[in-house]
């Protein structure tokens, strides 16, 4: 009889590896998907404060999650390095923009350590990249691309190469951003296809 439960729970356990293989794989990124049903808590501790402040910089939070994920892995302690801080990246000149257009008194850099602060910093770096680009027929690449390198390489990229995706990206001569932007476009497309964060 012991041999028979034994024998079961091997059966269920495999089975139950398999079910988690195939939905992974199914997933479009097996080993994303394995490290967070391993660590879910790292995957998805900020998914509210994303909602929250996507919602409020009016930007899918899908995208402000695939956005974190390529900067930092969800690590809010993250120092780039560039000097960016916390989850989003942010570096001091943006933040000390964004809280010149909010009227922050007494902004330290090191508050964007502050997983709140650091992702209303940044959504509303990317935000005010996204108005940037607005008459583009597709405005993420170029906002991403901005979000990474700058506005004025971007205005670069865009006289040296056309202003579909693919021609955009081609004339971006960092390979460093031509990857950042696929990199945050296929996580992007990887929330959406499995309809959450």
């Amino acid at each position: 009889m012991a041999r028979f439960v034994l024998k079961l729970i091997l059966c269920l356990l495999v089975a139950l590896a398999a079910g988690f293989g195939y939905l992974a794989v199914r997933s479009g990124d097996a080993l994303y998907s394995f490290y967070e049903w391993v660590s879910p808590a790292r995957f998805q501790q900020y998914n509210k404060l994303i909602l929250s402040v996507a919602a409020e910089h009016q930007l899918d939070p899908m995208l402000v999650k695939a956005l974190v994920w390529r900067e930092s892995r969800f690590d809010r302690q993250k120092y780039g390095t560039a000097g960016e801080r916390g989850l989003m990246q942010v570096s001091e000149k943006a933040a000390n923009e964004w809280a010149r257009e909010y009227k922050i008194d007494n902004f330290q850099v090191e508050q964007l350590f502050d997983p709140k602060t650091n992702l209303e910093a940044g959504s509303w770096y990317l935000r005010r990249a996204f108005d940037h680009w607005q008459n583009e027929s597709e405005p993420l690449p170029f906002a991403l691309a901005e979000y990474n390198a700058g506005a004025s390489r971007v205005q670069r990229w865009v006289k040296a190469g056309g202003t579909t995706t693919s021609q955009f990206l081609g004339s971006v001569d960092f390979p460093t951003t031509r990857k950042y932007v696929q990199s945050i476009l296929d996580r992007y497309a990887f929330y959406k296809k499995r309809g959450r964060m």
